[in-house]
């Protein structure tokens, strides 16, 4: 059944991508903050966005930088990226009271996590106010990632390789399973959508092995 929601509940809805902590480093001070307020927005050149309001002590930090990095941390990581949303750089030097290793970056100032599944090295290309947050853009100049989790896409294999996903309050998730699309077209074109008969076939034949495989399971 569905139900009416508040406005501000749309966000949440629509969140749901990997955390990224966002590590910048001007002169001598070092910041980092989760953020999941992200997107895409260009291909060519390579430009990623991430809104951060401006209480954040890493929003002047990135002003005066005019780079920053995003680190995608898993599960393992979990702690230590609630932890660093719910306390100010401008209070406690975050990255060295976590303990967390860093490396440095190839093409920018601002440190990189170790521990994390992959790194995004960007430069500011423009910092846009929106309603309450700063929308910074940033031009992609360096990326990596570990073997383990990523290739073209996630791999979601073990889960210490699973990309941390923040779901609100102090809730987080990992992508559980991998699906991969396949369109069929009749001989005429047409795409068909849904399971074809083998499909559907191979699937009941699946579902009822697994059936059996827990009923031994409970029996003995």
């Amino acid at each position: 059944m569905r139900r009416e929601l508040d406005a501000l509940d749309a966000l949440r809805l629509v969140i749901g991508g990997p955390v990224c902590l966002v590590t910048v480093r001007w002169r001598d001070q070092a910041d980092v903050m989760p953020a999941i307020w992200l997107t895409p927005v260009s291909r060519r050149p390579p430009l990623i966005g991430v809104a951060v309001h401006p209480s954040r002590h890493t929003h002047e930090l990135i002003r005066f930088a005019e780079e920053f990095a995003l680190n995608i941390p898993g599960p393992d990581l979990m702690d230590h990226t609630h932890y660093f949303g719910v306390v100010s750089g401008r209070d406690v030097a975050k990255l060295d009271i976590s303990r967390l290793p860093t490396f440095p970056a190839s093409r920018i100032e601002a440190p990189l996590l170790e521990h994390c599944l992959a790194w995004i090295e960007c430069g500011l290309e423009e910092a846009l106010r929106l309603g309450d947050h700063t929308f910074f853009v940033g031009r992609v100049v360096a990326v990596q990632a570990e073997r383990d989790a990523f290739d073209e896409t996630w791999l979601v294999g073990d889960r210490p390789y699973r990309p941390l996903h923040y779901l609100g309050g102090e809730w987080y998730a990992v992508l559980g399973e991998r699906l991969q699309a396949r369109l069929r077209t009749d001989e005429e074109g047409t795409v068909q959508l849904g399971e074809s008969p083998e499909e559907r076939g191979r699937r009941e034949e699946e579902e009822a092995r697994e059936r059996e495989r827990r009923q031994r399971e409970g029996a003995e």
